[in-house]
């Protein structure tokens, strides 16, 4: 309303100002010949400065996942036309995983970064929403709306990547967007017995996703949805949303590379404790105590790519709680850092080798979210043992394990992980017959490119 009433001033202004007119004589006798002025004007049109505008993309990536989903499509955007200007706000987290865009200068990350206690999981309990309103996230949340606000009146196209808050700041801004939904599937409530409440909830609406959430994809300035799986797409469809599967981004760039021959004697785990501490450091502790009751005649060898190199010293510290010595060995070659030693058990420790280590593994321990998914998807069955969260509780464990079709099996206790792990570790037969259902679940790789042409496209369709 207040920008009517200027732009009302602003013309009535225009009206009652003199007019001028401008001779020949006059343009001649300027400070710089019409000629030179002309040939240092770089004349843009109307339709031409839209046109660039709409080259401009700003990604909101709300979560740690997230982040890794939106660089993966940011790097096939990049690929496929290098003259779009890309930007990057992450809206939970530092964006660690834009780290590599940004170094080589094609990628522009936005915002000031905000640590939450809850790791963006204020929305499953009281405790860490007090606490993240405490450590700021009101602030957080006001900066982030200025910059998309911003980058709308700009004529910036938006990408929104995760759920509802991302959406509906792209939605307010009034620009145009893309949504890409990575959290919710239906198959959370078509899989398993389906008897809580919220089962009976989705299977009323019969999609996953909420109907406001259904009514901001539905927005004439929303260019395209894209959603994890095609039974989700469908669930959407019947709801009005032109939605698309493209294929799962979370596969992309995972090497499927052979164990290196050091360690082909050994039976292999790889232990996913999570990236958001101080929750990470209790999962680590919990799975780590289970590991130390499995009963192999073969050595194990227990992989742990850590997502920061500062978690280093707190993980070495719950390694010497638990009675396992240094060995003070090393192979740079593998990104290991560090190996532990407990009998006949070795623990190695790595800093950003997920990707790589990851099929190294026979089977997965892991309290993790997308790390987690990721393993699934190469084929490697997974154990969880919920801890008190905020993140990776039992709630979330049998949402995940419900969306992986059982390819991640939920432990209730120590011992009881330790009996799965050894016969899995046994059973080659059913840990194959496992890892199929992950990898059906989870798709291919090449959702990146595959949602990266499809954005490019519709840009330069306008």
């Amino acid at each position: 309303m207040l920008g009517r009433v200027l732009r009302r001033i602003k013309r009535k202004f225009i009206k009652a100002a003199p007019r001028f007119e401008l001779g020949i004589k006059d343009l001649q006798s300027s400070a710089l010949p019409l000629g030179h002025a002309a040939k240092n004007e770089k004349f843009i049109s109307n339709s031409n400065r839209i046109s660039q505008a709409r080259k401009n993309l700003l990604f909101l990536s709300n979560g740690h996942g997230e982040d890794t989903i939106s660089f993966r499509i940011l790097e096939a955007l990049h690929e496929i036309n290098p003259d779009i200007s890309l930007e990057v706000l992450p809206m939970v987290g530092e964006g660690k995983a834009f780290s590599k865009g940004v170094k080589d200068r094609w990628l522009s990350k936005i915002g000031i970064s905000t640590f939450l206690p809850s790791g963006g999981f204020s929305n499953q309990s009281f405790t860490g929403l007090f606490l993240d309103l405490k450590a700021g996230l009101l602030g957080s949340l006001w900066s982030q709306w200025a910059l998309i606000s911003r980058a709308a009146r700009e004529g910036k196209t938006i990408v929104a990547v995760g759920d509802l808050l991302p959406l509906f700041f792209a939605w307010a801004s009034g620009a145009e967007y893309f949504f890409i939904g990575t959290p919710k599937s239906d198959y959370t409530w078509t899989s398993g017995p389906g008897y809580s409440v919220s089962d009976f909830y989705h299977r009323l609406k019969g999609t996953e996703w909420d109907p406001w959430e259904s009514w901001l994809m539905r927005s004439s300035r929303c260019k395209m949805v894209a959603v994890r799986d095609k039974i989700t797409a469908r669930g959407l469809r019947n709801y009005g949303v032109q939605a698309v599967s493209l294929g799962n981004p979370m596969m992309d760039g995972m090497a499927k590379a052979k164990c290196f021959k050091h360690f082909s004697t050994h039976r292999r785990l790889i232990l996913l404790c999570g990236s958001r501490v101080p929750e990470a450091y209790q999962n680590f502790k919990r799975l780590l105590i289970a590991i130390q009751f499995i009963d192999m005649s073969s050595p194990l060898a227990v992989f742990v790519p850590l997502s920061s190199s500062a978690m280093i010293s707190k993980i070495e510290f719950i390694l010497t709680q638990l009675g396992f010595h240094p060995t003070h060995e090393k192979i740079h070659e593998l990104g290991i850092s560090g190996i532990w030693r407990q009998n006949s058990k070795l623990v190695l420790l790595g800093v950003n080798e997920f990707s790589s280590w990851a099929s190294w593994g026979e089977v997965g321990v892991a309290n993790a979210g997308t790390a987690t998914e990721q393993l699934v998807g190469l084929g490697i069955p997974c154990l969880s043992l919920p801890g008190k969260g905020p993140q990776f509780n039992c709630i979330f464990a049998r949402r995940q394990s419900r969306l992986l079709g059982g390819a991640v099996s939920i432990s209730k206790g120590y011992k009881t992980l330790a009996k799965k792990v050894e016969f899995l570790l046994n059973s080659d037969l059913d840990r194959r017959a496992i890892g199929l259902r992950g990898i059906k679940r989870m798709g291919p790789e090449g959702g990146s490119h595959s949602l990266a042409i499809m954005i490019s496209t519709k840009l330069s369709q306008g």
